[in-house]
């Protein structure tokens, strides 16, 4: 697979492309923002990694340009910014995921490789996660032979973490997503949400583990 990598610091850039050439994927690396937007034009791409803070242009600025002219490319933001203002900025701007820096090579690839997964079911419409099937399109999800009814909250909570399913999603950003702007996120109301979702997914489907101060991870 071809990954953009769109990163100013040389000595992070080297490392990235070591890493990702050592774990079999192709790496284009450049530290311009603007030269980021030729390439992802001109070339293909299985995914990119970008940086925010950039020399030239802002990498929120980049990928909101990105989406604005359609691009489909997963996109996973890299950056030393950790507030959470910032990586709902991101998510909301068409980031497919928010790695903080530093952060273990091994844990990048592991994203990386989900958000072409993601974004490969998502094309398809559905994903399947062990004996869960999930359809997005149809607004459907199914253990087995069994349907789920499941509430609007506990469907905006499953598709966050059958988005990013073997890993840790961060309470606030997952109560960012289940909640409305217009509503204060409540980590209470988050857990019941939660945990009638896991409830409904027992005992066949994929487990809901709660990471105590961290957020939540679907097992298959």
């Amino acid at each position: 697979m071809r990954i953009l990598v769109v990163e100013d610091d040389k000595a992070l850039q080297h490392s990235l492309d070591a890493s990702l050439r050592s774990a079999g994927f192709e790496p284009r690396c450049t530290d311009q923002g603007a030269e980021a937007l030729r390439l992802e034009q001109t070339e293909d791409f299985d995914a990119a990694i970008l940086d925010i803070g950039l020399p030239d242009i802002d990498g929120f600025e980049i990928l909101a340009a990105l989406r604005r002219r359609g691009s489909t490319t997963p996109i996973l933001m890299l950056t030393a910014r950790d507030a959470l203002g910032d990586r709902v900025a991101g998510l909301d701007l068409g980031a497919d995921d928010y790695l903080v820096k530093p952060f273990a090579p091994v844990e990048l690839i592991a994203r990386l490789r989900a958000i072409v997964r993601r974004r490969q079911g998502q094309a398809a419409g559905s994903v399947v996660i062990g004996s869960l099937v999930c359809d997005w399109q149809a607004g459907r999800a199914q253990v087995g032979d069994r349907e789920l009814a499941l509430r609007p909250r506990e469907w905006a909570a499953l598709k966050v973490l059958a988005s990013r399913v073997g890993q840790v999603v961060d309470r606030d950003m997952l109560a960012a997503e289940v909640f409305t702007q217009d509503e204060a996120p409540s980590l209470n109301a988050l857990e019941i949400h939660v945990g009638r979702l896991r409830r409904k997914l027992q005992p066949d489907g994929p487990a809901i583990t709660n990471i105590r101060g961290r957020g939540y991870r679907l097992d298959p």
